[in-house]
């Protein structure tokens, strides 16, 4: 009875394939559940070199596997980390040949505004500890930008009350780079824009505003997120933030080089106010003039304290043009009567002087005198030689004897005489210089009467007046 009972029930239950048993329970819990929301927290993640990331969501009761495909990370709204709260959505799906099921995820978002602020906090530590907040990594904003670079939705009032402000207030050149603001891929495309509208060429803005308007905690978190931080902070624009309104803050606030409350406040704090520019150059400029003018006063006021200080130069010029008038007409006057009292002063001498002929004549008288004592000398001592010879009573050959004898000794005299005679050095091309009185001028330092010189060449006596040696070497005379 009881082998019966068995072979029945072996009967009834239908046999199934390992194979076909998986299939079947993808099947069930793929058409059970479809797509769902599953909230828990990120746990067991994993990045593969793939591209894919695996990890597990967790709570209280329980943990289930679940997988990002490669394709689905960029489009996923976030980044996850493990000890995160998120909400994933996706579909469950089962992998037979583990005998285990996973959550397919294709999007996940924070789990809560709790969640999202713990996070924020979380990477606000994180670039604090880096340094990316520091007041000494702030550029500054140029005082005149030529081109200023918006990155923010194309759509909305933002744009339009960044544009309308700058036109207002100073127009400058506006580079627009759109950008959707929030939701998906939003984070992924603002760094995108931050770093390509930074190296854009040929212009590159001055200045940079990444601006969106107000939203819910959600809504903002593009501006949290860790791409858009750290492009902000390597780009070399000086960026101006302003996202939503005056309460909200974001990380973006605190790596920028300046916070606006508003995109408005945003857009002027890029331009200067040109009402107020014209205005301060104004008052600039009425400042200047009058400096100028109480500067050419005080120095005019000086310059008339000087003046009077001064003598009277035209007076002080007419007198010293009389005293020269003055003194050339006693010049003319005086230098004639100088000239004559001279030229008589020199004269005077001259006129005391014995005349050339004079002198000659008594040059001539002392030598014909001379002359004579020796013709009588020379008589004398032929007498006397005459009368030794006739006292002696030689004979012829004696006697011529002797007169040669005599005659050789008077040649002897004669020749010494005539060595000694000034005659005869001046037919060598002497000259005998005596001043008026008849004393021999010896040496170029003396200074005869009236200058005046008797020149004695070998055939006559000429007159003549020492005058010094010109600056060139040749004689004044």
């Amino acid at each position: 009875m009881m082998e019966s009972d068995g072979a029945s029930i072996r009967g009834n239950v239908p046999q199934y394939s390992v194979f076909e048993i998986s299939g079947a329970i993808k099947r069930t819990l793929e058409s059970g559940f479809g797509r769902v929301r599953v909230r828990g927290e990120v746990t067991e993640l994993k990045r593969y070199p793939s591209g894919h990331v695996y990890l597990s969501l967790k709570d209280e009761g329980g943990k289930i596997a679940g997988v990002i495909w490669r394709g689905s990370v960029s489009r996923l709204g976030m980044a996850p980390e493990n000890g995160n709260e998120v909400i994933a959505t996706g579909r469950v799906s089962a992998y037979g040949e583990r005998s285990s099921y996973q959550l397919v995820i294709d999007r996940m978002e924070f789990a809560g505004e709790g969640a999202l602020l713990a996070n924020i906090e979380r990477l606000r530590r994180k670039l604090l500890e880096e340094g990316l907040f520091d007041p000494e990594r702030k550029k500054a904003i140029p005082f005149l930008p030529s081109l200023v670079g918006v990155i923010t939705s194309r759509s909305g009032a933002v744009l339009h009350d960044i544009i309308t402000t700058i036109s207002r207030r100073f127009p400058r050149d506006v580079l627009l780079w759109p950008v959707p603001v929030q939701g998906e891929g939003a984070a992924a495309q603002i760094a995108a824009a931050i770093e390509g509208i930074s190296v854009r060429r040929p212009r590159t803005p001055d200045v940079l505003i990444v601006a969106r308007g107000g939203g819910s905690l959600e809504d903002l978190m593009a501006f949290n997120d860790e791409r858009v931080l750290r492009a902000v902070a390597n780009c070399p624009v000086p960026i101006i933030s302003a996202v939503g309104h005056e309460t909200d803050t974001t990380l973006i606030d605190l790596v920028s080089d300046r916070r606006a409350p508003t995109p408005t406040a945003a857009a002027e704090m890029a331009v200067p106010l040109r009402s107020e520019m014209v205005a301060d150059m104004a008052h600039r400029n009425a400042r200047l003039t009058g400096a100028l003018t109480r500067i050419i006063q005080t120095a005019r006021a000086r310059l008339d304290q000087a003046a009077a200080r001064l003598p009277d130069l035209p007076g002080l010029l007419d007198s010293a043009r009389m005293r020269l008038d003055d003194r050339g007409q006693r010049l003319d006057l005086a230098l004639p009567s100088f000239v004559m009292r001279i030229r008589n002063r020199l004269d005077a001498p001259g006129m005391h002087l014995p005349s050339p002929e004079l002198l000659i004549g008594r040059r001539r008288a002392a030598l014909r005198l001379v002359s004579g004592e020796l013709d009588t000398a020379w008589q004398r001592a032929l007498q006397t030689f005459q009368l030794r010879t006739e006292r002696q009573r030689l004979s012829p050959d004696i006697l011529r004897s002797a007169i040669r004898l005599q005659q050789a000794r008077l040649q002897g005299l004669g020749s010494h005489l005539e060595a000694v005679s000034p005659r005869a050095i001046l037919s060598r091309g002497y000259v005998l210089v005596q001043d008026v009185n008849g004393q021999p001028v010896t040496s170029a330092e003396a200074r005869p009467v009236a200058d005046r010189v008797v020149l004695s060449f070998a055939d006559g006596d000429r007159g003549a007046r020492l005058d010094s040696l010109s600056p060139q070497g040749d004689l004044g005379l």
